[in-house]
């Protein structure tokens, strides 16, 4: 049996799910599998090709829900799970089939898909509980600090780096088995892996340097364009970093596929939960998602201007919201 798993790309959570996905299917389901990694990316127009859709079974994992026939499997925490409300209703129709499975209250998919394969498939979560403890806290911006999740310090802030950042199409599909066989330091440690490292961490130092000449904090909003340069990814947590007394955040960049709108909120933020805004209701609104404390919407690379507008309707809803303002002056 051929398994191909489609998984967030460029995504820590996104590769991990498709790593532990692999090792329970092997170890639950078939012993004689193979598996074969598909990445896929949030862009304008369709997310999904049926041709793609090729294996004896197709996993969908910490991505959107398809409603292809194609489709064996699917896990995803998003809000945003659903690109019609036809979708949602093709789930609600099928969710007792036993191989869909959607919960929004988990941090990570990675979490998410060991609680359902070891309490339904009486999976052995054990061996890669350091995976989960890691992809909890990076999918979930549960860092005890911005430097902590800024400088780098954690293989597995490195193995972040390097996921979101390497536009090699064939490294994090080489990378995606490992992760569920090795210590995440031993992962990083591979020469494939580690001779990657120092060239990431000199554009991290880049990217750093041109947020913080780029980036400007009113009303408790960090507003910053980066589209004329070259960057296919940056550390999102370079934003309240740099300005650690904001709330929110919204960010113009544009990569080889799209031009992207991050929206996203101060994990350390002192404002009460009940005064924050849902950001993925707002990236709806245009096409994008993800979840209450961030969000983004995916434009075609060539429509910077339309990306740039709902930037700008963006920050003036945020900046109005502003719920420092009206935070108890002890926070």
């Amino acid at each position: 049996m051929n398994v191909r798993v489609f998984y967030h790309d460029k995504c820590f959570d996104g590769a991990c799910s498709a790593s532990l996905f692999a090792r329970f299917h092997r170890e639950c389901i078939n012993r004689n599998a193979t598996y074969e990694p598909f990445g896929l990316v949030h862009r304008a127009g369709a997310l999904f090709n049926e041709a793609d859709f090729t294996g004896d079974e197709n996993a969908i994992v910490d991505f959107k829900y398809s409603a292809s026939p194609r489709i064996t499997w699917w896990f995803d925490h998003h809000l945003s799970a659903f690109l019609t409300p036809a979708d949602h209703q093709h789930f609600l129709d099928h969710q007792n089939d036993g191989k869909r499975f959607y919960d929004p209250n988990y941090t990570s998919c990675t979490s998410f898909l060991a609680h359902i394969a070891s309490t339904r498939f009486g999976f052995g979560a054990a061996p890669v509980a350091e995976l989960i403890h890691w992809a909890d806290i990076v999918d979930g911006a549960l860092y005890e600090s911005p430097e902590a999740a800024v400088e780098m310090a954690q293989p597995a802030m490195k193995l972040t780096m390097a996921i979101e950042s390497i536009q090699d199409p064939a490294f994090v599909p080489r990378l995606i088995p490992l992760l569920t066989q090795l210590s995440l330091a031993d992962v990083l440690a591979q020469d494939f892996v580690s001779s990657q490292i120092p060239p990431l961490l000199q554009r991290h130092e880049q990217s750093l340097a041109l947020i913080r000449e780029r980036s400007v904090e009113e009303q408790g909003t960090i507003y910053f364009d980066i589209t004329d340069q070259p960057l296919e990814g940056y550390n999102k947590f370079i934003p309240y970093y740099l300005h650690p007394n904001a709330t929110y955040s919204v960010g113009l960049s544009r990569s080889s596929f799209r031009t992207k709108v991050a929206v996203g909120s101060n994990p350390w933020t002192k404002v009460p939960a009940e005064k924050m805004v849902n950001l993925a209701t707002i990236c709806e609104r245009y096409g994008g998602g993800g979840h209450a404390r961030v969000g983004a919407i995916s434009f075609p690379p060539d429509k910077a201007d339309l990306a740039r507008r709902a930037a700008v309707e963006i920050l003036a809803e945020l900046r109005a919201a502003n719920p420092a303002a009206t935070a108890p002056a002890s926070l």
